[in-house]
């Protein structure tokens, strides 16, 4: 291992919750290889980018940040530069091309090559570039700096072997590769152990899991076989595949006690015709059934999805037919997305482009419609009592009050108001508390905790902080903020 005592990193983070998973490798790496993490607010001596080709504007975004950061490595003696993620598998010499002052660029295939990367740039005073075109080695078995004590992402497959035309993922995660059940499972017993009460089982399309080894039930006995590890108290997954979804998968979420009631199941559009152009392999009365048969197993489950508008070709009638599959769905919430090209789709050539004045009106009306239908299911909420798992973040406080945020077991966010001289719940702590108001993106609970809980996880993150606080300030780090998933 090499030793770089005083030199520290930070890593940048767009685009989904693959990408930040991945960003907990890349940090594990690096502090493996002896590398700090940088603290807020100061310049860092590596930086790296893991970026997103899937969001719009992802390429000015990253070339922005690149352009703001040259200035400040001329002026930063042996500060680095790395360009991970999906975009650096896409446009590999581009990144260099454009902005020359990078040191290493690295691909989706190979996140265990960066400290090496960042060695060589440094011996050879010369910008590496390393892209391997498929997988080798499974991401999990990377070390890994989780960004919660309390709750973690688990991988179960990389890849897709869906041909979506709006969708480049496949040709930068390659075909679909699934870990065996075995290693999922000791990873999130292993997870448990250090204090881990949540895990988020992430897959391109998670209800395929099974497929590379022959089990096509393999994801809902995965889901039965968390329920049975003791300390676990919730299980979440994202994203399953409409076209994809069985019966005993729903089955499983209903009958396992810690797999939580909430469900995230892309629609991206009601029209068939549309569904149909986007290769999507379902329809939406499919779509329509699984949601019935969801409820019909879960009544308090909370459905959310994504959306795309103005995907090209698409008419009046098509987008009338989303807004109508919409209000059936009654969607706790929705991820709405304003189509845009996407260089090396098949979308990307098709005809009838949809004016963009015409995709931003439609745009508006969709939002308007999910906002409505949110805010009424969450004021169907307001009396009720509901378990929340506190979340990282000291809230906000006035002069009666601490005002603390977590997740009730559906997904809503909750924010919780604590009295002046209560105990506080620490960040994976659980407590019962009674809804007061709701409003379309979020709840309140105003009048106090009940049966507050306090965790192993909360026990974990205690742990931590302490630890943390005990540890040297790393010596430099780099103001810029960290970017979460936009969906």
């Amino acid at each position: 291992m090499t030793s770089h005592a005083a030199r520290t990193y930070q890593v940048i983070t767009y685009g989904c919750q693959m990408n930040v998973h991945d960003s907990e490798r890349i940090s594990g790496l690096l502090e493996d290889a002896g590398y700090a993490r940088a603290p807020e607010d100061a310049e860092a001596d590596v930086v790296v980018f893991n970026t997103c080709a899937v969001r719009e504007n992802a390429d000015n975004r990253l070339y922005g940040n690149l352009g703001h950061l040259r200035p400040v490595k001329a002026g930063h003696p042996g500060m680095q530069i790395a360009v991970g993620g999906c975009m650096a598998q896409k446009d590999k010499d581009v990144v260099l091309a454009r902005a020359p002052w990078v040191d290493v660029v690295f691909g989706t295939h190979n996140l265990g090559s960066l400290p090496v990367l960042l060695d060589r740039a440094r011996s050879l005073e010369a910008s590496q570039v390393e892209i391997e075109e498929a997988l080798t080695r499974f991401p999990s078995t990377l070390p890994t700096r989780r960004d919660s004590a309390y709750a973690a992402w688990v991988s179960i497959s990389v890849g897709c072997n869906n041909t979506c035309t709006f969708c480049i993922v496949p040709s930068l995660r390659g075909t679909e590769q699934d870990r065996r059940p075995g290693d999922v499972l000791a990873e999130v017993r292993h997870l448990v152990d250090e204090g881990v009460q949540e895990i988020t089982l992430l897959g391109q399309n998670v209800n395929t899991y099974g497929v590379e080894f022959g089990d096509r039930l393999a994801f809902g006995k995965l889901l039965r076989a968390c329920g049975a590890i003791d300390g676990l108290e919730r299980v979440r997954f994202t994203s399953p595949h409409p076209a994809a979804f069985t019966d005993d998968v729903i089955a499983a979420m209903a009958e396992t006690p810690n797999v939580m009631p909430s469900l995230h199941m892309p629609l991206q559009s009601g029209s068939d015709r549309v569904l149909k152009v986007m290769r999507r392999s379902y329809r939406a009365e499919k779509f329509l059934g699984i949601i019935d048969r969801v409820r019909a197993a879960m009544p308090d489950a909370a459905i959310t999805t994504d959306i795309i508008v103005g995907f090209p070709g698409e008419t009046e009638d098509d987008f009338e037919r989303t807004m109508e599959v919409v209000a059936a769905s009654r969607f706790a919430a929705a991820f709405t997305f304003q189509y845009s090209i996407r260089p090396g789709t098949p979308a990307a050539t098709m005809p009838d482009q949809v004016p963009k004045e015409v995709v931003q009106a439609r745009y508006e009306r969709l939002v308007d419609l999910v906002g409505d239908i949110s805010w009424a299911e969450n004021k169907a909420l307001v009396g009720r009592t509901v378990e929340v798992m506190f979340a990282e973040g000291e809230g906000r406080k006035d002069a009666a009050t601490h005002r603390l945020s977590g997740r009730a077991r559906d997904n809503r966010l909750v924010h919780v108001a604590v009295p002046e001289g209560a105990e506080l719940p620490r960040p994976g702590d659980i407590a019962e508390v009674e809804i007061t108001y709701a409003a379309p993106h979020h709840l309140n609970a105003d009048a106090g905790l009940r049966n507050l809980r306090r965790t192993r996880g909360g026990d974990a993150w205690a742990t931590r902080r302490e630890a943390e606080s005990r540890a040297p300030a790393a010596s430099v780090g780099l103001g810029m903020p960290t970017r979460r998933p936009t969906a």
